[in-house]
């Protein structure tokens, strides 16, 4: 990982320190939130409930790592009742968190999609193998770049690290459509489609965060969209897509309490 660069400004290093002090909370509090619902769904969806909850506590725990980090590695302080000034100290800023998070959770998310959209087993077995390697596949080719400093080196990692995110997101968008047209209800059908393209939207985000540093900026400020970036993404594509996981969740459970779909 590439050292940080000097002369962050106070604002630029806050907004980062808050980003993630953000994503700790929201990926906390949706741990607890998911796991306190896994009562409320029929047995059928609990596994799904709990995955999304593993995801989200394993957000938390890298998201404290990182916030760890960018702290240890600068001072912060004010000199004789004057703005804050921000110092290197020296440490060393580890983002290589974000892709063991990513190698981790990214596979889980797209797994618990199929699991509460309640597919035949064997499309639910062969989905997950292969969006759960694709995605995973995604996120190793793109860990390379992103430590590189030689902008022919970052494009060239991108480029191969979007082979597999264009397949998984043409078989979310279009893949799946089929699928989700036979949910119970329509409520849960609308529900299962926003997931998908929530999913899809918040994914979307990755590649052009990716690519800050590939179109002019550089610099604390390259680091400071990055950082916000990446953060605000996470929260979309865990914290909020699990919350429509454990929304059509309780909608299948309750129409299937209710007699009107009998589980499978």
């Amino acid at each position: 990982m590439a050292p940080l660069p000097d002369g962050f400004s106070y604002a630029e290093w806050n907004a980062t320190y808050n980003a993630l002090s953000f994503g700790i909370a929201a990926m906390g509090s949706a741990t607890i939130f998911f796991w306190l619902q896994l009562p409320n769904v029929t047995k059928s969806y609990r596994t799904a409930l709990t995955i999304t909850g593993i995801v989200t506590l394993i957000a938390t725990y890298h998201y404290i790592r990182i916030f760890n980090s960018w702290s240890e590695a600068f001072t912060v302080a004010s000199k004789d009742g004057g703005d804050y000034e921000v110092q290197l100290t020296g440490a060393p800023f580890n983002d290589g968190y974000r892709y063991v998070d990513w190698l981790l959770t990214v596979p889980l998310l797209l797994i618990e999609l199929i699991l509460v959209m309640k597919l035949p087993q064997q499309e639910t077995v062969s989905l997950s193998w292969k969006l759960g390697l694709a995605s995973a596949l995604m996120v190793a080719l793109g860990y390379p770049g992103e430590i590189q400093e030689d902008l022919s080196v970052r494009w060239f990692w991108w480029c191969l690290s979007m082979i597999p995110f264009c397949y998984v997101v043409f078989t979310l968008a279009v893949g799946l459509a089929e699928a989700t047209s036979k949910q119970p209800s329509p409520a849960a059908a609308s529900l299962a489609s926003a997931a998908r393209y929530l999913t899809v939207l918040s994914w979307c985000t990755y590649p052009f965060v990716y690519m800050v540093k590939s179109v002019g900026l550089s610099g604390p400020a390259a680091t400071m969209y990055e950082q916000v970036g990446y953060s605000l993404a996470d929260v979309l594509a865990k914290a909020v897509f699990g919350v429509l996981i454990w929304a059509l969740a309780s909608e299948k459970s309750a129409i299937e309490e209710s007699g009107k779909v009998l589980p499978k």
